[in-house]
């Protein structure tokens, strides 16, 4: 099982789970962040750190978010690891909690 970065990260992309990822397994798109599922551990520390709560185990995404399964380890193939935390989008907090934002996912 991996864990698995949902829609509400879209334009948001706070990177607090990125700091205690002990296996670097995230990685950063324009406006967004994935998990690659073949380095993720299962070690479930960056699920409650996301302050946009979009984190979650593949077998306990919420309905409509299994796509982001195959998204997530799709883009973990061509985006670079992100290992330091960075300032979240400057109008993170304004989507954070917006529904229906897959189709402002930049690749």
């Amino acid at each position: 099982m991996t864990f698995v970065v949902t829609e509400n990260c879209i334009k948001c992309k706070f990177t607090d789970c990125v700091d205690v990822c002990p296996v670097d397994c995230f990685r950063e798109g324009p406006n967004f962040l994935v998990i690659d599922p073949d380095e993720c551990i299962d070690c479930t520390l960056c699920e409650p750190e996301c302050p946009a709560n979009a984190i979650f185990a593949e077998d306990e995404l919420p309905e409509g978010q299994e796509a982001f399964i195959a998204l997530n380890a799709e883009l973990a193939k061509q985006w670079p690891v992100i290992t330091e935390v960075k300032p979240a989008s400057p109008d993170a907090d304004e989507w954070n909690g917006k529904e229906g934002k897959f189709n402002l996912l930049e690749k």
